[in-house]
C-alpha cells in the first residue's frame, strides 16, 4: 500500500509539472489557457461525488453543507505558476459573489510533500474561501486529477456543469455564474 501511495504521489508530481505553464504566459479574456493532459471528464449534469475533507486548521468540510449555492472546486497546489495565477480571481470572485458562491481549494500540496507552504500562501495571497486537504479518493472520485489546476463548477443542486484542466480566465467562471443565477 505505502508503495501505491509513493507511486501515485511521484505520478501527480511528474504530470503536474508538465501541464504547469510559464509564469510568463498571458490569459486570454476569450479563450482558456488548457492543457493537452485531461482528466476523466466528469458526466455534466449529474450529481457530484461526495467528500468530507479536513480544511488547514483541522475543521471537517462537507461537500453537501454547500447544497443551495453554486460551487467552484479548485484542485491546485503551491507550487503550480497557473495555480498561482488563477488564486486572486478566485478570490475575487468569492467576494462579488459571496452570497451565492462558494469557492473550496482542494490543496494537492499534502500529497507531494509541500504542504509547509500552504500558510503562507494563504496570507500571501489573502485567499478568502476554504482550502482543503486532498486525499487519494477525492482525486480519483473526480476523474482522477491529471493536471492542476482542474476545477468544477457545481449547480445549486450540486450537480458538475462545467469542467476546465488549466487555468481558465475569470469572465469563463463569470459567465457561467451568471448563467446558473439566471436559472
Amino acid at each position: 500500500m505505502k508503495h501505491k501511495i509513493v507511486l501515485f504521489i511521484i505520478a501527480i508530481m511528474a504530470i503536474t509539472a508538465l501541464a504547469c505553464k510559464p509564469a510568463e504566459e498571458k490569459v486570454s479574456e476569450e479563450k482558456p489557457v488548457e492543457n493537452s493532459y485531461k482528466t476523466s471528464p466528469m458526466k455534466l449534469n449529474e450529481e457530484s461525488p461526495t467528500f468530507t475533507l479536513k480544511d488547514v486548521n483541522g475543521k471537517e468540510i462537507k461537500l453537501t453543507d454547500y447544497k443551495g449555492k453554486i460551487v467552484i472546486l479548485d484542485f491546485w497546489a503551491t507550487w503550480c505558476g497557473p495555480c498561482r495565477r488563477g488564486v486572486p480571481d478566485l478570490v475575487e470572485l468569492q467576494k462579488e459573489f459571496k452570497n451565492d458562491v462558494a469557492v473550496l481549494g482542494i490543496s494537492l500540496d499534502w500529497l507531494t510533500g509541500t504542504s509547509a507552504d500552504v500558510a503562507d500562501f494563504i496570507k500571501e495571497y489573502e485567499i478568502n474561501y476554504p482550502i482543503l486537504i486532498a486525499d487519494e479518493q477525492v482525486t480519483k472520485d473526480f476523474g482522477g486529477i491529471a493536471a492542476i489546476p482542474t476545477s468544477f463548477v457545481l449547480d445549486k443542486q450540486g450537480n458538475i456543469v462545467d469542467q476546465h484542466v488549466g487555468l481558465v480566465s475569470k469572465s469563463v467562471f463569470t459567465n457561467k455564474i451568471k448563467e446558473l443565477l439566471a436559472n
